[in-house]
């Protein structure tokens, strides 16, 4: 850091701290959806709408956000949860199906995802209380490999899925390198592992489609260094401080890993 940008970094900390970051550590969204918000006139401010990102926020100072009080920022927490086949990545869905936040076992706090799996998709989903982080982690530049275990149905031509390394278009879009390797096959099923970088949504399911393969299954088993492990379906698993450090930087102390069971009704 510069000259110019520690004394902006010590004006910044004289005045605050700048709105849509507080409400993304906060656990309230990515720094990017709490400007949208502040620019739908959700946010308050002492009871006064805020009207720009750019407000500063000073301790004690109330902060609403659709006439809710938030609660401070509270040290960084991440959670590996082991998503079940049927449930939403949102906190609420337009058509009224279950999300994955109501399926969360009680005790946890307000969490974000980092990125999402579809309605049908399965596996390790991370999940933390800080917007910030949850971007941070979600974008390609960190270099970190979502790989997944596949199933398929269709005839699989190993040659072609080792093509894929080399990128490819689909009707216009061009997807980065993919690793997929073929792992069995049983019947007109096959499994497959992939791996990939960008992450884009529905990647896998169009690809294979182009590929004249149709998934069945789609388990994704780890996200960069973060690993589904035998994490139960519906359970969730707090990731613990030493590899807070040693992954992300996070230098705040976490309390011991814990594992909470699905709720009872989930079956």
């Amino acid at each position: 850091m510069n000259e110019a940008e520690d004394a902006a970094a010590e004006e910044d900390g004289e005045r605050g701290e700048r709105i849509a970051k507080w409400l993304a550590r906060a656990g309230v969204a990515s720094r990017r959806d709490a400007e949208r918000m502040i620019a739908e006139g959700r946010v308050k401010l002492d009871g006064k709408v805020v009207g720009k990102p750019a407000t500063f926020v000073q301790p004690g100072q109330a902060v609403l956000v659709d006439n809710r009080p938030v609660a401070n920022a509270q040290r960084t927490r991440l959670f590996r949860y082991h998503k079940p086949d049927g449930l939403v990545t949102t906190h609420r869905d337009e058509k009224g199906r279950k999300t994955v936040f109501d399926a969360l076992p009680p005790g946890l706090p307000r969490l974000i995802s980092v990125g999402r799996l579809d309605l049908t998709s399965e596996g390790l989903l991370l999940l933390t209380n800080d917007g910030a982080l949850a971007r941070r982690l979600e974008l390609p530049s960190n270099g970190w490999i979502r790989r997944y275990r596949v199933r398929v149905n269709g005839d699989v031509d190993e040659g072609v899925l080792a093509s894929l390394g080399s990128g490819i278009i689909v009707d216009g879009v061009r997807y980065a390198p993919i690793e997929a390797g073929l792992d069995s096959r049983k019947g007109a099923n096959a499994w497959l592992t992939v791996a990939l970088q960008e992450g884009r949504n529905r990647e896998i399911r169009r690809v294979m489609e182009y590929l004249g393969l149709t998934v069945n299954r789609l388990i994704r088993v780890s996200y960069g260094p973060f690993q589904l492990g035998a994490l139960p379906a519906g359970a969730v698993e707090e990731v613990n401080a030493k590899v807070m450090r040693e992954q992300l930087g996070v230098k705040e102390e976490a309390p011991p890993r814990r594992r909470a069971s699905p709720r009872p009704d989930e079956g």
